[in-house]
């Protein structure tokens, strides 16, 4: 049991190796959740309608509700109103034509964790989706996956390029009225992973998405959409 102790101990107090912060400028909204912040978090994705009313229904039911206390488990208060809810490294185009476009120091921020956002240098049997505090900033081998028919990318991304799929799945399996935190990650999630496999095929690689939060006092809220057909397969590690 002591030598146990021990091994905790040196584990708890030794210095956290991924604790740095990448020196990068970004676009931040003021803290504080409003319904005039779910429209811009709304507006900044550039969101159809149907996202933006989704958000909005999503909010005022979070409104309604209490958060839950856990039995074994004791942490301050929670501040909602004390937290950004979208934080994004500025970019210095409107969109990525390749991953040769992302921002240098945002490579070597992933090359730093063991993840790798140039292809050749990649495992080839893991795709990967990148999410930066609130955006998307790469994803590997879509053009690969795609020639099988295989959807990997962003939310945003498939929100812009396949909405009909995002509006059709998006909260079949944990509604927003769920639970206390699904209602408010439904209203104010800004970016992650959406996975489509067509029937009868199989994925050819595993697919994966890196969370990493940058930037202080802002809450990372994301979401991952898997739709896989009959007769498919899939397997997703975050």
């Amino acid at each position: 049991m002591q030598a146990n102790q021990k091994v905790i101990e040196d584990l708890t107090r030794r210095e956290y190796q991924f604790g740095f912060v990448t020196d990068i400028e970004a676009d931040t909204v003021p803290p504080g959740l409003d319904e005039d912040v779910i429209r811009l978090i709304s507006a900044k994705k550039n969101e159809p309608e149907f996202m933006l009313k989704w958000r909005l229904r999503a909010y005022r039911h979070w409104l309604t509700m209490q958060e839950p206390t856990w039995a074994h488990v004791k942490y301050p208060p929670i501040d909602y109103q004390a937290i950004a809810y979208y934080s994004a490294p500025k970019q210095k185009a409107d969109a990525l034509k390749s991953l040769d476009e992302v921002d240098p120091e945002l490579r070597r921020t992933f090359e730093k964790l063991g993840i790798s956002l140039e292809e050749q240098k990649r495992l080839s049997g893991v795709a990967v989706d990148a999410v930066f505090d609130s955006v998307s900033v790469a994803t590997t081998f879509k053009a690969k996956l795609g020639d099988l028919g295989i959807i990997f990318c962003s939310f945003s991304e498939a929100v812009q390029t396949h909405p009909e799929l995002v509006e059709k799945y998006l909260g079949t399996v944990v509604p927003h009225t769920d639970n206390f935190f699904a209602s408010l990650n439904s209203a104010v999630f800004t970016d992650g992973s959406f996975c489509y496999i067509p029937a009868g095929v199989r994925c050819p690689m595993e697919l994966s998405t890196y969370f990493r939060i940058n930037a202080a006092n802002t809450g990372q809220f994301e979401r991952t959409l898997i739709v896989a057909e009959p007769g498919s397969y899939v397997s997703y590690l975050e």
